[in-house]
């Protein structure tokens, strides 16, 4: 088997985030991942490509009504 397996203080290097972020997500199974033992959490390659793609913000079609507000105070605003 040639799989590679990161802990989440490699993945988030490699994706260029938090831990704290990537094992909230992982720990409220917005985030693929796979537990070994007493819930050791890993990731592989598939896992942090599919990560990647959850959070993949496309663009809309100019016109539309749609408006990204940025930022953690934006939570409790609606467009």
């Amino acid at each position: 088997m040639q799989r590679e397996f990161y802990e989440p203080e490699q993945a988030a290097e490699l994706l260029h985030c938090s831990e704290a972020w990537l094992r909230t997500g992982a720990a409220n199974c917005e985030f693929p991942h796979l537990t070994w033992g007493k819930g050791k959490i890993v990731f592989t390659d598939e896992h942090l490509e599919e990560i990647a793609s959850l959070r993949e913000v496309r663009a809309h079609p100019v016109g539309s009504n749609i408006r990204r507000t940025l930022g953690t105070r934006a939570k409790g605003q609606t467009t």
